[in-house]
């Protein structure tokens, strides 16, 4: 994902958890970096900009901001282990036998006995 897409919906889920203005300013300050012309072929996940936002010096000054990113985070963690569990059990879900399979078979019990 483009990084100043992946930081918008950030900013929107920020919004929805009613993060603190000074949280929703560090993302636009981010966002208007990501616009420049040289970063529009930046990608990264929403994890991996979360991780650099925390990290960031702003964050780790204010402690409201570092809490609101920090509850993000974890929603998002929450999700990808949530779709990695579903993805999984989908995977181990035992796959049909076609007819084609059991008229084989049958054919091979009929030969063997």
């Amino acid at each position: 994902m483009n990084a100043k897409d992946g930081l918008a919906r950030i900013r929107d889920r920020l919004i929805e958890n009613n993060a603190q203005p000074e949280t929703l300013k560090l993302l636009e300050t981010m966002i208007d970096r990501a616009s420049t012309p040289e970063s529009e072929r930046a990608q990264a996940s929403q994890s991996q900009l979360l991780k650099l936002l925390v990290r960031s010096p702003m964050a780790t000054n204010n402690f409201a901001v570092y809490n609101d990113l920090v509850r993000l985070e974890e929603e998002v963690h929450e999700v990808s282990a949530r779709r990695a569990a579903e993805a999984a059990a989908e995977a181990d879900r035992p796959i049909p036998k076609s007819k084609k399979y059991y008229r084989e078979l049958k054919a091979k019990e009929k030969r063997g006995s």
